[in-house]
């Protein structure tokens, strides 16, 4: 069992006057998490809301009814909660009529279960997103030098529980894990009519990773309108497939302003949804495909201590450029991603507009303070 680093802090905030509400990706191990959590509370119920008989249970109920169907649990697990009809208001009327109630929510999409829950439940929730396994929790289970051989195993197959434990089933796992499951709650919302279109568009930012993304140039090449575009992105950062970081700008008239640069959580799905899973001697992207995973690393890291960090790059018209640049309470951090060790000169530019901000070039060899481990 890999602890998640998450943990902690979800059972620091139990029995404290609030509804938790866990988010994640399918296949993420909130289930797992969750029944880790429960087997220190012995008065204690799990419902999965996939299961028609719970929803109804849910469903549009008296809070005498629900006390009924709880029974004497004190605390209860709602997995996959946002299956539930008007689940806000039955939350809400739950913490409201039984405040000593511990209540976890879990969602695999961020636009249904918080859509749902926002109005009800203010100032009635604490929310955390658990993201597939990072590094540092695969210290707990693997030496520094473990990690260093696995690492380039990590970067094509991705970190998914189901998958890092996988063995020679890695492959074929993955494949129906970025074929199914990563499409279940995006097709579902708003009753996306399109899938190719949408594979379409996954493939394309797939192929983008490390650049600049403009929703014009991505709209003429799959052939829809840029609002589809960004709708779609919006969807699929909800469903956390993708995420994105904007431009640094504080000083420079020629610093980019307007374009993004978008990353997938997950770079096993990546490689899985442009069928890419050879090893890194045989790939054109492996600059591109480690700066996606290591900033991946970096926003688990910061998540799991709550350090508050925003993440950017930077980049002038000139096409001077830092990968990522990091501000954390007003502290700037440069950094520059190179699989394998290559000289950089930091732009005169940036060091004469931000001279207290260093820049460190994070490699295969040194990545692992980056990461925290």
């Amino acid at each position: 069992m890999i602890k998640r680093t998450i943990q902690k802090t979800i059972e620091d905030s139990l029995f404290k006057g609030k509804i938790i509400v866990l988010y994640g990706a399918r296949q993420v191990g909130k289930t797992t998490l969750v029944k880790e959590i429960q087997k220190k509370y012995p008065s204690s119920a799990y419902f999965n809301c996939d299961e028609p008989d719970i929803r109804g249970a849910l469903q549009e109920k008296t809070s005498t009814e629900i006390k009924s169907f709880f029974g004497k649990s004190e605390f209860i697990i709602l997995d996959e909660a946002q299956r539930v009809k008007n689940i806000g208001l039955t939350l809400k009327l739950i913490i409201d009529t039984f405040p000593k109630m511990q209540i976890i929510a879990t969602g695999s999409s961020s636009f249904e279960l918080s859509n749902k829950t926002a109005e009800p439940l203010t100032g009635r929730k604490y929310e955390f997103l658990l993201y597939p396994f990072s590094l540092k929790e695969l210290s707990s289970a693997y030496s520094r030098v473990e990690l260093d051989r696995l690492l380039e195993t990590r970067m094509i197959f991705g970190m998914y529980p189901e998958i890092v434990g996988g063995g020679q089933e890695a492959e074929n796992k993955l494949k129906v894990l970025a074929g199914s499951y990563a499409y279940k709650d995006v097709l579902r919302y708003q009753n996306i009519k399109s899938p190719e279109i949408l594979e379409k568009l996954l493939q394309a930012l797939a192929l983008q990773i490390g650049n600049e993304v403009s929703y014009n140039e991505l709209a003429g090449m799959i052939g829809v309108d840029k609002n589809t575009v960004t709708n779609y992105i919006q969807i699929l950062e909800k469903a956390f497939i993708v995420f994105r970081i904007g431009p640094f700008s504080r000083n420079l008239r020629n610093e980019l302003k307007k374009l993004r640069k978008i990353y997938f959580y997950d770079t096993g799905i990546r490689n899985a949804l442009i069928n890419n899973l050879n090893p890194l001697n045989l790939r054109m992207d492996a600059g591109a495909l480690w700066e996606n995973f290591i900033i991946a690393e970096r926003l688990k890291f910061n998540a799991g201590l709550n350090r508050g960090a925003r993440g950017y790059f930077w980049r002038t018209r000139q096409k001077q450029e830092i990968d990522y640049i990091e501000d954390c309470g007003g502290k700037l951090s440069g950094f520059e991603f190179k699989w394998q060790k290559e000289r950089f000169k930091i732009p005169k530019i940036f060091s004469e507009a931000y001279p207290e901000t260093p820049v460190n070039i994070i490699t295969k060899n040194n990545y692992h303070e980056f990461v925290g481990i």
